[in-house]
C-alpha cells in the first residue's frame, strides 16, 4: 500500500514538467489525484496516460480558481507547481510586463491558493506545498528578471501563511520545497538552460556539463511524497542530486 493511500493530492501546473512528474509520483503512492493546468491538450494527453488522473483546466492566476480547484476535489496535499517562464534578457531590455512574469504567475496563483486555505479552504490536517526554485537562495542569472525574487517570495509566503496558521490554530502546513538544480527535459528547464548559455556564450551541452548535484523531476516528485507525511519539521527545503534537506 502507498504511502498517500486514501488521500487527495491536487497539483496545480500537473499537466507538464516538474508538475507532471509529481502527479505521477503522487499517483504511484495511492493518492486520488487532480491535475489542474490551463491548457487542455497537455491534461488530455496526461488523462490518456494516466485514466485514474482527474484533470481540470483552470487558471490558477484567477480570483475563482481556487474554489473551482476545491469543488473538484478537496485536497488533503496541495501542491502548486505553476509557473511562467523566466525572462532571457539583459535588465535593461526588458519591459516590466517581462520582467514582472513570474511574480504574476508564479507568486499570484501561490497567494491566491495559500490565501484561501487560511480562510477556511483546507481541512485541519491539510499541507500545502509550494514549489520554489534554487535561484531563490542564489539570485540567479542577470538575465532572469523577477524570476529569483519571484521564487523567494513563494519561500517567504510559506513561511507567513505557516506562522498565521499556527495563530489562528488551523492545523495546516505550508511547505516550500526548493529544486536547486536546473533542470533539462522540463519547459522552464530547457529555457534556462538555452537562456543562462546564450548569456554566459557557451553551448547548452557546455552550461549541463558544469553542473553538479542536479536532481531529477522524479526526485522532486519523491521530496514532495516525503513532505506530504508531515514528519518533516520546518517550513523551506530544498531536493538536490543529494537529496531532500532543510534549507539554510
Amino acid at each position: 500500500m502507498g504511502s498517500l493511500q486514501g488521500q487527495n493530492v491536487v497539483v496545480v501546473g500537473g499537466s507538464r514538467g516538474v508538475g507532471r512528474a509529481i502527479v505521477e509520483t503522487v499517483l504511484s503512492e495511492g493518492a486520488a489525484v487532480l491535475a489542474v493546468a490551463r491548457g487542455t491538450q497537455p491534461l488530455q494527453e496526461l488523462s490518456w496516460e494516466h485514466p485514474r488522473v482527474k484533470t481540470l483546466a483552470a487558471d490558477a492566476t484567477q480570483d475563482t480558481a481556487p474554489d473551482a480547484v476545491f469543488a473538484a476535489l478537496q485536497p488533503d496535499v496541495l501542491v502548486i507547481c505553476a509557473g511562467a517562464l523566466a525572462p532571457s534578457a539583459p535588465v535593461q531590455d526588458q519591459s516590466w510586463e517581462d520582467f514582472s512574469a513570474n511574480w504574476d504567475m508564479d507568486v499570484k496563483a501561490s497567494f491566491l491558493f495559500c490565501k484561501a486555505a487560511l480562510q477556511g479552504g483546507l481541512k485541519p490536517g491539510s499541507r500545502v506545498v509550494l514549489i520554489s526554485s534554487g535561484a531563490a537562495l542564489s539570485g540567479g542569472p542577470p538575465n532572469s528578471g523577477g524570476y529569483s525574487g519571484a521564487k523567494r517570495m513563494q519561500m517567504f509566503l510559506a513561511a507567513h501563511c505557516q506562522k498565521e496558521a499556527d495563530r489562528l490554530g488551523l492545523g495546516l502546513r505550508f511547505m516550500a520545497l526548493v529544486p536547486m538544480r536546473i533542470m533539462a527535459g522540463t519547459g522552464v528547464g530547457q529555457a534556462g538552460i538555452s537562456g543562462v548559455s546564450a548569456y554566459l556564450g557557451i553551448s547548452p551541452a557546455d552550461f549541463l556539463a558544469s553542473m553538479t548535484d542536479v536532481q531529477t523531476p522524479a526526485d522532486v516528485g519523491r521530496a514532495v511524497v516525503t513532505l506530504a507525511g508531515g514528519r518533516l519539521q520546518g517550513v523551506s527545503f530544498t531536493v538536490s542530486g543529494s537529496g531532500l534537506a532543510a534549507a539554510a
